[in-house]
């Protein structure tokens, strides 16, 4: 019943939020947002938490307005998101500029391959739609599997529906498609801040201990692809903003597992600048860090 339920509200959101105007679409996202905020429920309290790593010195007023801001930078993610299946291609070509996009205008025209990592900050959703319109390039990405299956199903068909190949994120059956559409000269984005299963690369993240996932670099090892983190966030305009970030380079010592190590870390340190300079746009509302887990524990 509860799975139904979720799948038939979603449902619900791509069915009637596309349909409203842009300014009450954000609106209506402004006050769930705030309504959520004010409950005070578990969601927003990890966020706050997580937030008060990202900002040592904030005060618990500082805390809140962040979690606040947080929260409607999630919102309007979400109400971007339902719409996004109704903007022409005009309206996704424009709705995000980034800085530093010669980054990766220069790596495609290299035909090495581009592997692009993002952290979960402002809308990855849109920022596809715009390489597939704007740069006209396709790329391939990877979706975990969610509850129930007609849920998965219908975030699927809509990353589909804006020019992007979803794999299923099963064990590692996604690594060797994604290895040959590198190898082919191919674009792969990646959602990589956050891997706590037993395969994570364990690293230091604003001063504690997580960890992130190794893809993204035995990616780039083993096919020679160019690693590109990518940090995105929004500010008063109705423009997503966002940075590419240099390529990460392969150390040229050491064996697979220590490349992967330094290069995971490397990737984790150009997240922490992109969300230390805009934390409300970094939507982290779960454990993060192995403190948190090991807190957990009985």
């Amino acid at each position: 019943m509860k799975d139904r339920l979720t799948d038939a509200l979603y449902g619900l959101g791509w069915a009637t939020v596309k349909k409203l105007p842009e300014p009450v679409a954000n609106g209506l996202g402004r006050r769930i947002a705030d309504q959520v905020w004010k409950r005070r429920g578990k969601s927003v309290l990890r966020l706050e938490s997580n937030l008060a790593r990202v900002v040592p010195d904030a005060t618990p007023e500082r805390l809140a307005a962040l979690s606040q801001a947080g929260m409607r930078s999630y919102m309007r993610y979400w109400m971007e998101s339902f719409r996004l299946p109704s903007w022409s291609k005009d309206r996704m070509a424009n709705g995000f500029v980034p800085e530093d996009v010669h980054h990766l205008t220069d790596a495609l025209a290299s035909g090495r391959g581009v592997v692009l990592a993002l952290p979960h900050m402002g809308n990855y959703d849109l920022a596809g739609a715009w390489v597939t319109t704007k740069l006209a390039t396709p790329f391939t990405t990877v979706a975990e599997r969610l509850k129930p299956e007609t849920l998965y199903d219908r975030f699927v068909a809509y990353r589909e529906s804006l020019g992007m190949e979803v794999l299923p994120h099963v064990g590692g059956s996604a690594f060797g498609t994604l290895a040959r559409r590198l190898r082919a000269g191919g674009l792969v984005c990646l959602v990589a801040d956050r891997d706590l299963s037993a395969s994570g690369v364990e690293v230091k993240f604003f001063g504690e201990q997580t960890r992130m996932p190794a893809g993204p670099a035995m990616l780039a090892q083993q096919t020679g692809a160019l690693l590109l983190p990518v940090t995105l966030w929004y500010d008063d305009s109705p423009i997503m903003k966002g940075r590419v970030h240099p390529p990460i380079e392969v150390p040229e010592t050491g064996d697979r597992a220590a490349k992967t190590s330094l290069m995971t870390q490397t990737l984790a340190d150009a997240f922490a600048t992109g969300i230390a300079d805009h934390p409300e746009d970094w939507h982290m509302l779960q454990r993060l860090w192995l403190a948190d887990l090991e807190e957990r524990r009985p």
